[in-house]
């Protein structure tokens, strides 16, 4: 017999408090997700023993009404029986100001990720497979298999960016169009081409913050990252949230009869702009001010510094701030043959890679496990988005222990000094990085197998 979520949502609907008391509705993989304006209305005794419903909590001001697999035909009953928007409603969540900061974090990134969490699991998957191929010998040039898969595994990381630009918009409450169109400026081809050449000059010459300049805007010099913008998270984010209040501050100040045109038109002209020109620079300078910090510390201590390596790794990358040590490693295998910066953040994935078993394998919950098995095989392969963004970060705690973990294995492998001699797979297929030229088998590799194994033992344990 067919359920009845219409008569599960009026009620849901009727002891939060009503539909006037709902400030927001969101839904993750299996529960509703409330902003009330006023919780003390909501009768959570009633809720938890009513049928259909597993259990009431409060987390990052919340009020979450876990209803398990079917979440999603219950989430749309209410929309149905009520006028709750389920984006958002045209009353501000009162809320969210007084939430704590760490919870606000958590927050942006579970409602930015979410949608596409298990995408960006099936992904990944993908791009493990790609690896265990190139394990093989097999690459673009001499593969036409292996050229489809790569494209088909990594085009969704590669526009990354376009999927974070359409969530961040319902988040932001902007007009998801004109978001895909600052998006889609910040990943245009010929931008990164435009870094090619004979540099017009170089700005702070001579300091870690050095930056060639190859075209300027109106006499102002145009700095890009490495790579452009490609599979960048950060720069997409405050893109669209400086977007959603310039394109606020338009429709406020343009007449209604061409608000419709000349707001998307103002919009993405300056924020894909100052996009370009502000946002990306920012971050490229912190980057360069992290990668300045760290080798500073491995002066110091290479011990000290593959610990803040390896436990912050993570974070590093969510931030876009790993360039800042990224060409500093390239640099110096080009130079000497090998560097022991790359060799510190290989254990993050493992870190998450111990957590994701212990949950899987601890957690029947049907939902956590489908984004649990699948991120967990993407982490073998180094891929840890998907466990991090879907299981992770929400649980905040488990995030933490992953970081820990990989510490102790960045310190380990700092302590012996581990070096990379070539850049070639993730996770696993990674181990292959660490043999000499000679195919040697030293105890350089021996190290980085035992630190492996020690970071997922570690965090699972944990």
């Amino acid at each position: 017999m067919a359920k009845d979520y219409k008569k599960l949502a009026k009620d849901i609907i009727e002891h939060i408090g009503g539909e006037s008391n709902v400030a927001q509705l969101q839904y993750c993989m299996t529960r509703l997700r409330f902003y009330l304006k006023d919780e003390s209305k909501a009768d959570t005794e009633y809720l938890k023993n009513l049928s259909g419903i597993v259990t009431v909590m409060k987390a990052s001001g919340q009020y979450q009404v876990v209803i398990g697999s079917d979440v999603g035909e219950v989430y749309e009953a209410i929309l149905n029986v009520s006028n709750i928007n389920g984006e958002q409603t045209s009353n501000t969540n009162k809320q969210n100001g007084q939430k704590k900061l760490l919870d606000q974090f958590i927050d942006l990134i579970s409602s930015i990720f979410q949608p596409f969490i298990l995408v960006l699991s099936a992904t990944g998957m993908i791009k493990g497979l790609v690896a265990l191929l190139g394990v093989f010998g097999l690459d673009e040039a001499n593969s036409g298999f292996y050229a489809v898969l790569n494209a088909v595994g990594d085009g969704f990381f590669q526009f990354l960016p376009i999927i974070i630009a359409l969530t961040a918009a319902k988040k932001f409450r902007m007009n998801v169009y004109t978001a895909l169109a600052i998006a889609f400026a910040l990943v245009y081809p010929s931008l990164s081409d435009m870094a090619e050449g004979a540099p017009l000059y170089t700005l702070f010459e001579g300091t870690q913050f050095s930056a060639d300049v190859f075209t300027t805007f109106l006499g102002i010099p145009v700095l890009l990252p490495p790579g452009g913008y490609y599979s960048t998270v950060i720069p997409a984010i405050l893109a669209i949230w400086l977007g959603a209040k310039v394109e606020k501050g338009f429709k406020k100040i343009i007449p209604s009869v061409v608000n419709s045109f000349l707001t998307p038109f103002f919009t993405v002209l300056v924020t894909a702009t100052l996009a370009i020109l502000v946002i990306g620079p920012i971050a490229t300078w912190g980057s360069d001010l992290i990668g300045l910090i760290f080798m500073a510390i491995y002066k110091i201590s290479p011990t000290i510094f593959g610990a803040l390596i390896g436990g912050l790794w993570q974070l590093l990358v969510m931030f876009g701030l790993h360039w800042g040590l990224a060409p500093i490693g390239i640099l110096q295998l080009t130079e000497q043959g090998f560097t022991p910066i790359l060799s510190n953040s290989g254990s993050a994935s493992f870190g998450v890679l111990g957590v994701l078993l212990a949950i899987i394998i601890k957690n029947k919950d049907k939902n956590v496990r489908n984004i649990g098995i699948p991120a967990t095989i993407a982490s073998v392969f180094g891929v840890t988005e998907p466990g991090i963004y879907g299981l992770l970060l929400p649980m905040k705690k488990p995030f933490i222990i992953a970081l820990i973990s990989s510490a102790i294995g960045g310190a380990y492998t700092g302590f012996f000094d581990v070096v990379v001699y070539r850049i070639g797979g993730l996770g696993v297929f990674s181990i292959t990085n660490y043999i000499t030229d000679s195919g040697q088998l030293t105890m350089n590799f021996w190290h980085r197998v035992i630190s492996f194994i020690l970071v997922t033992v570690i965090a699972f344990a944990i």
